[in-house]
């Protein structure tokens, strides 16, 4: 794992090319979170993996992610929308993309985000970060 925040202070480093991304993925679920790192690195991204709302911020505390892809629902105190309210209270301008594989979660509408129901097609995870990353 990459120690160092790219770029300047307080900016992601979104002028990087969209296949140079540094994305936390967020994922309770081992299984889940391994085929969702491997098609990321597959497709040249560097990948910081959390099991828990609390490893995530963690990891946001020393690095600044290009982008965050996390499950709503993680054990602990701390859900997805948690990881990226407290992540973005530093680094506003980072794209967030959501999964939840329970129909009660009420999407909130939070700018430079998407929302993926589980099972999702791992082709539209890549098309939703290229879709963030443009924006």
């Amino acid at each position: 794992m990459r120690a160092l925040q790219r770029g300047k202070p307080g900016i992601t480093g979104r002028a990087c090319r969209e296949n140079d991304l540094q994305i936390l993925v967020v994922e309770d679920e081992n299984l889940i979170r391994d085929v969702v790192v491997d098609i990321l690195e597959g497709h040249g991204h560097e990948v910081l993996q959390a099991g828990s709302g609390e490893h995530a911020l963690q990891l946001c505390a020393e690095v600044t992610p290009d982008l965050i892809f996390t499950d709503v629902r993680l054990p602990g105190q701390i859900s997805g929308w948690d990881v990226a309210i407290r992540c973005r209270q530093s680094h506003p301008a980072i794209p967030v993309i959501y999964a939840t594989g329970y129909t009660q979660s009420d999407p909130r509408p939070v700018s430079g985000s998407i929302m993926l129901h589980k099972p999702y097609r791992l082709e539209r995870l890549l098309e939703s970060i290229r879709t963030l990353m443009r924006q």
